[in-house]
């Protein structure tokens, strides 16, 4: 006996949309597209076919690589005017809009479009693609032809977008602000009253008050209740940078000062954060000398490799374990 044709949907017997059109749901629930199948034997099997290899520096090749680490990982509040190239220009409706790039959002939205027509685009969101630098083009990409205001909503990026590299002028700097708390997200917070009001209130209560030291590059002195900090993020190659800081601090050469310890280092899409814990009472200000003469130290130990002796190996050792990854 003939087993009976199963019995198409209209939903399914229509055209796919787009994997990327598609929002993400639990492995087990249908399909938004309609197609009355679970979204894992549908568009999430394709959203997992799409998705790529993890690029562990996704921010190589931008001017300000460190500082974009920075502001993904360690800083809370902090905003940096971007420049987009003259192709990526050109696809915007009407004149090119202001673009800045803002640490986190609101609701850790994408990307804003306010309604001036000015983009902001978040950087600490969750990345889908595997591809940091890509999930942050498309939300770009969909703040440019977005109403103002309206927020970007959270999607997957194609697998074949655009990546930062290919959307932004690489010859502009970079130049991070260093913010007290979240007022860069409204056009004029002194005037947010009620709900909005409170939301900013708590979001700037949550802060960690973070500086910007202006004398070496990337690093950011940052105050808790116990003590001070200081993150520094290098671009130097982990192993050449952790030989070297081993030799240093083998020597005592490797604190910041009386009352300072390199505690060891974060690891952190694709480079080094070495981590210094320092008094209460140093600040951000203290910090400029010391950093610019660790930062000599370090330049020339890095001109002159050398085998590690057994004590550097053990100082090594001790760096390497309490190394943490943060990607």
């Amino acid at each position: 006996m003939a087993k009976k044709a199963a019995k198409k949907s209209p939903q399914q017997s229509s055209a796919a949309a787009p994997a990327g059109t598609v929002p993400v749901v639990g492995a087990r629930e249908d399909c938004p597209c309609g197609s009355g199948r679970r979204y894992k034997a549908c568009h999430g099997r394709e959203a997992a076919h799409a998705v790529q290899e993890l690029v562990h520096r996704p921010f190589e090749g931008l001017p300000g690589e460190a500082d974009w680490v920075a502001l993904r990982e360690l800083v809370p509040a902090a905003t940096v005017p971007l420049k987009l190239n003259a192709a990526t220009a050109a696809t915007a409706e009407g004149d090119v809009p202001s673009v800045t790039l803002a640490t986190v959002l609101p609701l850790a939205w994408p990307a804003l479009r306010r309604p001036d027509g000015s983009i902001l685009l978040g950087l600490q969101t969750q990345s889908s693609s595997g591809d940091l630098s890509r999930d942050l083009a498309d939300a770009l990409v969909q703040a440019l032809t977005a109403e103002p205001g309206a927020p970007v909503p959270t999607r997957r990026a194609p697998a074949d977008g655009p990546r930062l590299q290919e959307l932004l002028d690489l010859d502009g700097a970079f130049v991070p602000a260093v913010h007290t708390g979240f007022e860069f997200w409204l056009e004029d917070a002194e005037s947010a009253t009620g709900e909005v009001a409170a939301s900013l209130e708590r979001a700037n209560a949550s802060a960690i008050p973070t500086q910007k030291l202006t004398g070496v590059d990337s690093s950011y002195w940052c105050s808790t209740p116990e003590k001070n900090h200081l993150r520094w993020v290098m671009t130097v190659p982990e192993e050449q940078l952790l030989d070297a800081l081993a030799r240093l601090s083998a020597a005592g050469d490797a604190s910041l000062g009386e009352g300072t310890k390199l505690v060891g280092s974060f690891r952190a899409h694709g480079l080094t954060v070495p981590v210094w814990d320092l008094p209460v009472a140093m600040t951000a200000a203290d910090c400029e000398k010391p950093a610019a003469a660790f930062a000599e130290r370090l330049t020339a130990t890095l001109a002159a490799p050398a085998p590690l002796t057994a004590e550097e190996r053990r100082a090594r050792a001790n760096l390497v374990n309490r190394q943490v990854t943060l990607n």
